[in-house]
């Protein structure tokens, strides 16, 4: 018998925006969609996935490497396999649809990461709606890696708030009153890190901004440790990851709170 519904979030951007009219092909990165999808399943929980289209997420290829999984080629083929032929992939609920049908139904929600949240999911007003419910319940929300930038979709006008960091025009912070995760403890992909890949050997340019920099200006509280190194910040319903090699870390605390919540 499942557990209960969790919802899982994804992009349908299969590209990004950098500085300079350059784009980088991007999409859901693998370990941090596989590793806790499988955590959710193997405990009785019963994922249902949604995006914004409605269509199949695309998989950042960058992200198919054995690094992200310590190193282990035969774990990356075997949780590449599981993606590949994972048939919810092939046919999400679109997000608007989800609204409309209300989320009473979903004891979690769970957003990778990757580069592609911050091309769509940020600005996704229906997206905001979900999260704001989540919130308002307080219902496990676990995301990772570039993921909690999509929190920014719960401000009551995300496109102007992107606009101004994208600016850099300083009036950011004052659009973000009544955001719902002001003053939450949170991690996102460290600045440095995101500067590592930056380049003509990495992105083959620069981000239009840093999620660091977003969420902060928004109000929250960002908890970022040393590049590359696993860390998971828990506040209140919200679970963040750095990046992947986070992600068998927070995959384990997402499900710890699924857990305790469920059991109430």
């Amino acid at each position: 018998m499942s557990k209960g519904k969790v919802l899982v979030v994804m992009s349908s951007a299969h590209a990004l925006d950098l500085k300079d009219g350059k784009t980088y092909s991007t999409g859901y990165y693998l370990n941090e969609f596989v590793a806790p999808y499988r955590k959710l399943i193997e405990a009785g929980y019963e994922p249902v996935i949604a995006n914004p289209n409605g269509g199949r997420p695309a998989m950042d290829v960058n992200s198919n490497n054995a690094m992200f999984f310590g190193g282990d080629d035969a774990a990356r083929a075997e949780a590449l396999r599981f993606a590949e032929s994972l048939a919810a992939l092939d046919h999400p609920k679109t997000l608007a649809s989800v609204v409309a049908e209300g989320v009473q139904g979903y004891v979690g929600l769970f957003i990778p990461g990757g580069h592609a949240p911050m091309a769509d999911l940020v600005k996704d007003k229906d997206l905001g709606k979900i999260l704001t419910s989540f919130h308002d319940a307080g219902r496990p929300t676990g995301i990772v890696c570039h993921g909690p930038i999509v929190l920014l979709s719960s401000l009551p006008d995300p496109d102007a708030f992107i606009a101004s960091m994208i600016a850099g025009d300083g009036k950011a912070s004052s659009l973000s009153a009544g955001w719902p995760y002001a003053g939450y403890r949170l991690t996102v992909f460290a600045t440095g890190e995101e500067q590592a890949l930056e380049g003509p050997n990495g992105l083959g340019g620069n981000v239009q901004y840093y999620p660091v920099n977003a969420l902060a200006e928004a109000g929250a509280r960002v908890e970022c440790i040393a590049n590359w190194h696993s860390n998971v910040v828990v506040d209140r319903e919200l679970i963040t990851g750095q990046q992947p090699m986070s992600a068998p870390a927070f995959g384990d605390a997402l499900l710890a709170k699924l857990n305790e919540c469920v059991q109430r």
